[in-house]
């Protein structure tokens, strides 16, 4: 058991192997007391009392549930408003109860487990006597895993409508937040997943998303963090939301140094329309401690997204690498052109053949044809199964691009059902890439894209599929839903896209799924629980690649990150690397190639076979082990970081540097994550004699690099312990 309750103090002691987080509930109201290391059960936990000025107020009350109206005046978790305009409720506790397992949640991703002792989970019953309104706090406690993940469930027993205004997963106040620090996740199309790092200072420090994706601009993921914490060391907290639409995140400090940390469905535009007996699911938010800096907290985040909330047949598989024909060709390709692509791909070793954009409709550019999906014969004379047939023939697999959930004004889909996207009568249609969005709201929309995708699954061998969406939502207004619900609108587009994604992922098993949106705009949690891997930028140059995926390591699991070698000069930023540095920047991911493979001298041709056979041999490492962070790319001019299996008997490190230096001092890594008692076998990958080392040097002295001087040298070692 995971969870202790002491009846009597009304405390609550939630602990895993190495974290408690503890509660009380005071004068019915649920208060915080500690999340952190481990405390042993015992019958006293002398200090952990929260002591409040007299007269104070729920203003210096510590909360797990907070509500504004009645003498909180800092940030609350939740609003309602009753039928008679008011927004004034005041929850209190009614009981409790414990449950094995973690139960999933309606409509919704989750972390989950497969056997019922993995983790514990409390629920905490609050009621408003006056309204009728129940909350439901939901903790789940891993026993392996230091993670808390929260959810809430709002429920509307009275007698009277109410309308949520507010809606949050989680909100926790830290009495002893002076120290404390905010890191998120920022950037735009093309330059995803920028770190930044902040002191809280008096008042709010906030995030989110109003773009009804969980978008480019800021990612559903936030950590607190004590001052002078580092990547190796320090008390660090996390919160992810495993949402995939607009989102908050949002850390308070007040004049006395306390900081409440609250997140969730982003209250911006949102209201819900809650009958008598209806209930509310907020998302979960996944809260994680660690005691061993950022890198500790990443990888707890990627052993449990990796194992606990993607799911299906690929889950725990090597993935394929694959050949992408989309900056080879763009919208220019015939039948035999895509096959020429692959047919070279399959002298090199490659796994699986990617078409991209371009082949359904009319679609000879992105003006048209979304909505459409039925083959271009004058591209495709003889189908997509002529094509996918050709290159499994050359013992490739087939791969298919989708955006499924956008129309073309110019589209026969478009034509014949205009009210099928998300509008307001009377307003104009706002266009991103001449197109708009498809209204997920409405069933009849879902089953249309469910069956158009299901007649190419039933008749084409597909074995990957890249499911696409390139754009913001604007007008959010659906012609399905009453006045009083467009407020939902947003909300309920993502609940059914996930409807979708559920039904289609589970008929199709045998597909392997890769999110993506404009490449890393929709890179969250909910997207990972039906599609395990995920595009991670549009930006396929090497050096911003090592900063983009650095920056989405901090939460993401190496197994979700989309990782390809494109030509040069490279089509976003126009710089040209050497193929070795793309290459290892890429093979630090999901491996694959996005560019024209006949173009290639045999020379070039020499390296991709190269770095295909290294990577088969190394990406069950890479995909599935832990990652520590050597040397940021935020930092400086080097990148470092290594994959260690959990035993320890095998690492691979990779190591860049992107300007050369001038008569540069001697240079050493230091390593993490060894066996300091064990001796290691130092492979180079490429070139060099390998050497014995003790995992204790290895760590503490570092190892030995040397580079010829030239811009964007790259180099990777595999450790094997003898």
């Amino acid at each position: 058991m995971s969870i202790y309750v002491r009846e009597q103090e009304g405390l609550f002691h939630l602990q895993s192997e190495g974290m408690s987080y503890i509660l009380q509930i005071r004068d019915g109201l649920p208060v915080h007391l500690y999340w952190g290391g481990r405390l042993e059960e015992r019958e006293s936990l002398d200090g952990l009392s929260v002591k409040t000025p007299e007269g104070a107020g729920l203003d210096r009350l510590p909360q797990e549930y907070p509500q504004y109206g009645s003498g909180d005046f800092r940030i609350p978790a939740y609003q309602a408003e009753l039928t008679d305009g008011t927004r004034v409720t005041e929850l209190r506790y009614q009981g409790y109860r414990i449950l094995r397992g973690k139960p999933a949640l309606a409509g919704l991703p989750a972390v989950y487990t497969e056997r019922e002792e993995e983790a514990d989970t409390l629920e905490l019953d609050l009621a408003d006597a006056y309204c009728g309104l129940r909350v439901t706090l939901v903790y789940t406690v891993f026993a392996d895993r230091n993670a808390v993940v929260r959810s809430a469930r709002l429920k509307n027993e009275g007698g009277a409508d109410l309308r949520l205004l507010r809606a949050l997963s989680a909100s926790i106040d830290f009495a002893d937040g002076d120290d404390l620090e905010m890191i998120y996740l920022s950037g735009s199309w093309s330059r995803e997943a920028v770190i930044n790092r902040r002191p809280l200072r008096q008042g709010g420090t906030r995030i989110d998303s109003k773009r009804g994706v969980s978008s480019h601009q800021l990612n559903p993921f936030a950590a607190l963090v004590r001052e002078g914490a580092t990547e190796s060391a320090g008390d660090v907290y996390g919160f992810s939301l495993v949402y995939s639409g607009g989102f908050e995140a949002e850390a308070e400090r007040d004049a006395f140094g306390s900081v409440r940390m609250a997140i969730g469905l982003n209250s911006f535009d949102f209201s819900w329309l809650l009958k008598t007996g209806e209930e509310f699911q907020t998302p979960e938010a996944v809260m994680v401690y660690s005691g061993e800096g950022l890198g500790g907290m990443s990888r707890i985040y990627h052993r449990l997204y990796r194992t606990r909330l993607c799911r299906g047949e690929y889950r725990d598989k090597e993935r394929p690498i694959l050949v992408n024909n989309w900056e080879a060709t763009y919208f220019n390709f015939d039948a035999d052109k895509l096959v020429s692509i692959a047919e070279e791909g399959s002298k090199l070793g490659i796994e699986l053949f990617v078409l991209d954009d371009g082949w359904f409709g009319k679609r000879d550019s992105d003006n048209s044809s979304l909505g459409d999906w039925f083959e271009d014969r004058r591209k495709l004379p003889n189908g997509l199964a002529d094509v996918a047939e050709r290159v499994n023939a050359l013992g490739l697999k087939f791969g298919l691009w989708f955006e499924p959930e956008m129309i073309s004004p110019d589209s026969e889909l478009y034509r014949k059902h205009p009210d099928w996207c998300l509008h307001v009568p009377g307003r104009r249609r706002s266009e991103a890439r001449w197109q708009l969005v498809l209204d997920y709201t409405r069933k009849e929309v879902r089953d249309y894209i469910y069956d158009s995708m299901a007649a190419i699954f039933n008749n084409v061998p597909i074995a990957y599929v890249k499911w696409d969406m390139n754009r913001n939502l604007t007008e959010i207004g659906s012609a399905e839903l009453p006045a009083e619900r467009q407020g939902e609108t947003a909300h309920r587009y993502v609940l059914g896209l996930y409807e979708l994604l559920e039904r289609i992922t589970a008929d199709f098993p045998q597909i392997l799924f890769e999110s993506c949106s404009s490449g890393g705009a929709r890179f969250d949690p909910g997207m990972l629980y039906y599609m395990p891997q995920t595009w991670t930028s549009d930006d396929t140059d090497g050096v911003e690649r090592l900063k983009i995926q650095y920056g989405t390591s901090l939460v993401y699991p190496v197994s979700s990150i989309g990782a390809h070698v494109s030509a040069v000069p490279n089509h976003q930023v126009g710089r040209i690397t050497p193929l070795d540095f793309r290459g290892d920047v890429a093979m630090s991911g999901n491996f694959g190639y996005e560019l024209d493979l006949t173009q290639f001298t045999d020379e070039e041709k020499e390296v991709v076979k190269r770095q295909v056979e290294a990577y088969k041999e190394v990406r069950s490492l890479v995909q599935q082990g832990d990652l520590y962070r050597l040397k940021s790319p935020f930092e400086g001019n080097e990148t470092a970081w290594m994959f260690v299996t959990p035993d320890k008997r095998e690492a691979l490190v990779y190591h860049f540097r992107v300007m050369a230096v001038p008569h540069p001092p001697l240079s050493s890594l230091k390593l993490q994550g060894l066996d300091p008692s064990l001796e290691y076998r130092v492979t180079p990958g490429r070139s060099g004699e390998s050497a014995l080392h003790g995992g204790d040097r290895l760590m503490r002295v570092g190892l030995g690099l040397s580079y010829p001087q030239y811009d964007y040298q790259s180099g990777w070692f595999k450790l094997t312990a003898e």
